[in-house]
């Protein structure tokens, strides 16, 4: 499913982002990116995310911000003597180059140090953001889900419903079929040929009759309105379900024999592949 959260914290050295993004994905996928300051904790914010997702693409940000209050007022000195020690060598070799101007030398990489960080306290901070990010992720992602699985469930009622309008006219449709076939086979070998004619009957009946798939699709569908009430991680064993509804819809179609039966196939394969498409985006 998709979602969002972002937390933010203020402390003593400055402020510390969290952003979790989801996007809809067959399987776990998570990308960290974060600061150096915080490199040691990629797995176990990994594993933390894991803990609490499992599935999705999701997409981790954290942002540190110090405070400039922060750095040293004083520049640092050793760096600046051998700044000028350096200077000195290159002007022996290049009477011409130019010299560093004072700007240059205090912008200079690490001319002013930050006051240390207590590593150990960021560190808890972070973990502790991340889990807040996380409830608020999940939460989001729990008011979505509750309103996919109702609509999975319409679908699944509605199924139901085209299930039960072809189920009482299967038996009617085979007989008919059969008179049929039988009258066209007596056409064609004559009426001498009875027992080639049942037999031929009995065959192409049993082609026909489409009564298991429809107590199939029963079943599944049970099952689908089970698994989405009683909840969970459920993203896994609905996709089992849909390719089953989606065989006997399938199966349904190919066995038809009359136009009412071809058009509900048709509705049932509409349906299902809607409920595919959402069934992508639960947990």
């Amino acid at each position: 499913m998709t979602g969002y959260a972002a937390v933010n914290k203020d402390f003593a050295w400055g402020s510390l982002t969290i952003d979790l993004k989801t996007v809809n994905h067959r399987y776990l996928e998570v990308s960290w990116r974060g600061p150096e300051e915080l490199r040691q904790l990629e797995s176990v914010m990994r594993e933390a995310i894991g803990n609490r997702i499992s599935r999705g693409k999701i997409e981790c940000r954290m942002n540190l911000h110090l405070k400039d209050a922060q750095a040293s007022a004083e520049p640092n000195f050793e760096l600046l003597e051998k700044l000028a020690h350096w200077q000195g060598e290159v002007l022996k070799l290049h009477h011409s180059a130019p010299l560093l101007s004072v700007a240059e030398c205090l912008s200079w990489p690490g001319m002013f140090q930050r006051t240390a960080i207590d590593a150990e306290a960021l560190s808890r901070l972070a973990m502790t953001l991340l889990a807040d990010a996380l409830g608020e992720l999940c939460s989001s992602r729990a008011r979505e889900g509750d309103r996919l699985r109702s609509l999975l469930i319409e679908r699944a009622q509605e199924i139901e419903r085209l299930r039960l309008e072809v189920s009482p006219s299967i038996p009617l449709l085979v007989k008919q079929y059969q008179e049929k076939l039988a009258a066209k086979l007596r056409e064609a070998l004559g009426r001498d040929d009875e027992d080639r004619i049942r037999q031929e009957i009995v065959m192409y009946a049993s082609r026909i009759d489409v009564e298991e798939e429809i107590a199939r699709l029963g079943v599944h569908v049970t099952e689908l309105i089970r698994v989405l009430e009683k909840g969970g991680a459920v993203g896994k064993r609905l996709d089992f379900l849909m390719q089953e509804l989606h065989r006997e819809a399938n199966t349904l179609g190919s066995k038809s024999v009359a136009s009412s039966t071809s058009a509900a196939s048709l509705e049932l394969k509409v349906l299902i592949e809607q409920m595919r498409e959402q069934v992508q985006n639960l947990e």
